[in-house]
């Protein structure tokens, strides 16, 4: 089975054990939490995917690094995943669930990307586009990209629209080469 169904299947069910335990917003910043702390420390995933070491020794690292700041659903999770040696996957268990809690709640991620700071305006009008596209809230990221000169590219999970002067420019060049 492919590892994205394993940790789609493992974030539903934590999903629903927070429902029902009443700690899904706890959770959810646990989740946040793991994953910042995976991408930020490369250490962290190498030491958890690496069959060289042994499940206790992962154990020990999740302990010391989660068990007090994380909620006892979450940490009882890690430890669960731990005994059934799937925690190579944990950083794609925490993408999963990040992405389940937005869907159930209504919220959709998307990315802009310009050249210089959007305005006020401007963030509505991107917010007002995802929002119409999807039916959802949105929530924003923005980023600054000067190699694409002008325009935008807007990303919503795997669609992306790419109105970048670049881009333009690149199709342009294309034509007038055949």
């Amino acid at each position: 089975m492919s590892v994205s169904i394993v940790a789609a299947r493992y974030a539903k069910s934590l999903i629903e054990l927070a429902k029902e335990q009443n700690v899904l917003e706890a959770v959810y910043q646990d989740m946040i939490l793991f994953k910042d702390t995976a991408d930020k420390n490369r250490g962290l995933m190498l030491a958890l995917k690496s069959p060289v070491v042994r499940h206790e020794k992962k154990s020990g690292i999740l302990k010391a690094l989660f068990e007090a700041r994380v909620n006892p659903v979450s940490y009882a999770i890690f430890k669960i995943i731990t005994k059934k040696n799937r925690e190579s996957i944990l950083d794609e268990i925490a993408n999963e669930f990040i992405k389940a809690y937005n869907l159930n709640q209504g919220i959709q991620k998307a990315t802009v990307v310009t050249t210089t700071p959007l305005t006020e305006e401007l963030r509505q009008q991107f917010k007002e586009i995802v929002k119409s596209a999807t039916g959802r809230t949105v929530q924003l990221a923005e980023k600054i990209n000067p190699a694409i000169i002008g325009g935008y590219v807007l990303t919503i999970e795997d669609r992306q629209i790419d109105a970048s002067l670049r881009t333009r420019l690149n199709e342009l060049k294309l034509q007038l080469t055949n």
